[in-house]
């Protein structure tokens, strides 16, 4: 099922949330940016949601028009089913500039039409993607998690597409959440083992503020809609203590 996130005039950000099925895998959004007849699919996921994925957008393009593949980092889950996605559209592949011989390394060597042209290797700071007249942000967020990590923001619907940053694990209607306290046990336990530390966090902070963020949109979970509740978010990741902020300060000797 899809859920229409914004839509004014000819702009649209579509979210599917619910392709992952029983045990098979953990649960993931994938995100369809429209504007001006051109699209952009923001981490489409591996092999396993490669068909139920294209048929769900064929409601709003066909993935044989499709113009971006966006991945916010190298992560199967993210990005696992790129040789479908080139073998069977033209859009090229954005990514980290760290993740362009990586990521080809699931593309089978006899594929046609795969070679560097296909791809968009962004630069640490960042770069813009044109999708017709207006251009998605890609927006460094490193280190959360993944050494060459970006999150993708919309200007026009005020959004922020912010890949595991965020993420949640809650089993409940997809919706903006309304109580952000309640919500934090959700977010938690996952952000203090997979992002790599505070410095992380408080660089990513000083960033964030600088945006017009109406929604942050993670790739797992619910979204944070709302002035306050994102704010309230921006603040918690700041404070975040994670990843190497944990590890003991002694090393214990083993005999």
């Amino acid at each position: 099922m899809a859920t229409e996130l914004f839509r004014k005039g000819d702009h649209l950000c579509v979210v599917f949330n619910d392709l992952v099925r029983g045990d098979d895998g953990v649960q993931a959004n994938q995100f369809l940016i429209m504007h001006g007849g051109r699209s952009a699919l923001i981490d489409p996921g591996g092999a396993l949601l490669y068909t139920p994925l294209s048929l769900a957008m064929t409601r709003y393009v066909q993935p044989r028009n499709l113009d971006w593949i966006l991945a916010s980092h190298q992560d199967p889950d993210i990005i696992g089913s790129v040789d479908r996605w080139l073998m069977y559209t033209s859009a090229r592949v954005v990514c980290s500039r760290l993740w362009g011989r990586f990521i080809p390394h699931s593309v089978p060597h006899y594929q046609k039409d795969t070679g560097a042209d296909r791809y968009l290797l962004l630069p640490d700071e960042g770069a813009e993607i044109p999708i017709g007249n207006m251009a998605l942000q890609a927006i460094p967020a490193h280190f959360l998690h993944s050494v060459g990590n970006f999150q993708f923001y919309d200007p026009i619907s005020r959004i922020l597409f912010s890949g595991d940053l965020g993420a949640s694990m809650i089993d409940a209607p997809y919706a903006p959440i309304t109580d952000f306290t309640q919500h934090v046990p959700a977010m938690a336990a996952f952000h203090r083992r997979y992002m790599a530390s505070n410095r992380a966090c408080r660089w990513w902070a000083r960033r964030a503020r600088k945006l017009d963020i109406d929604m942050i949109v993670p790739q797992h979970g619910l979204p944070i809609a709302g002035h306050d509740n994102v704010q309230r978010f921006i603040d918690w990741v700041e404070g975040l203590v994670c990843g190497v902020d944990l590890l003991p300060l002694e090393e214990p000797v083993f005999a």
